[in-house]
């Protein structure tokens, strides 16, 4: 009788990151610049977001938000609020995390979850099992692209036409999280 344990391989899950403010809430513009909202009374899921999410859930991927909030590190905006605004979100979306990167940013922390860094998207890959080859980014800025292309993921920019360059081409554009779904889910070979 053979005494050796048998190790069963746990298969990895795909998951879409999502960016938060400009992909699943509208985003304050000012400037040609998006900004968060400030308090849950600001905060609007877009109109073609629950079904896109849905969508996302019945082909098996995970959803995960991915979002900078610096300004809880530069003390403009509380912890308290942005996660009110979470709770919220979770409540309304089958979201299955929220990773946030509370640091300031701006030269004033050094750290590996704000993104343009995958940080966010590579401890949420370890915790849930995710395989990153097969998951995708979509962010409406340059810092989700090259987010999405440092962990090894798909990416796709959501054009909102902010006064902003790219850094790096994503893979795919959309005009919304709708588009950005059918993008997905037209690439089997990454289901």
């Amino acid at each position: 009788m053979n005494n050796e344990k048998q190790i069963f391989q746990i298969p990895r899950g795909r998951a879409v990151f999502l960016d938060r403010d400009g992909v699943i809430n509208r985003a304050l513009e000012r400037d040609g610049k998006p900004y968060p909202p400030t308090s849950l009374a600001e905060f609007e899921i877009l109109p073609e977001v629950p079904a896109a999410c849905a969508k996302l859930k019945a082909a098996g991927f995970l959803l995960i938000v991915a979002t900078n909030q610096p300004d809880v590190g530069r003390g403009t905006l509380t912890r308290e609020v942005v996660e009110k605004i979470h709770a919220h979100l979770t409540a309304k979306l089958p979201v299955d995390r929220v990773e946030v990167c509370y640091h300031p940013g701006k030269g004033l922390s050094d750290c590996d979850c704000r993104k343009p860094k995958p940080g966010m998207l590579r401890r949420a890959a370890r915790e849930l099992n995710i395989d990153l080859a097969q998951s995708w980014m979509v962010g409406d800025r340059w810092r989700d692209v090259d987010c999405g292309h440092a962990a090894g993921c798909r990416t796709v920019f959501i054009d909102r036409g902010y006064a902003e360059e790219l850094k790096q081409p994503p893979d795919f554009s959309a005009r919304n999280l709708a588009e950005a779904v059918d993008i997905i889910l037209a690439h089997p070979e990454h289901l």
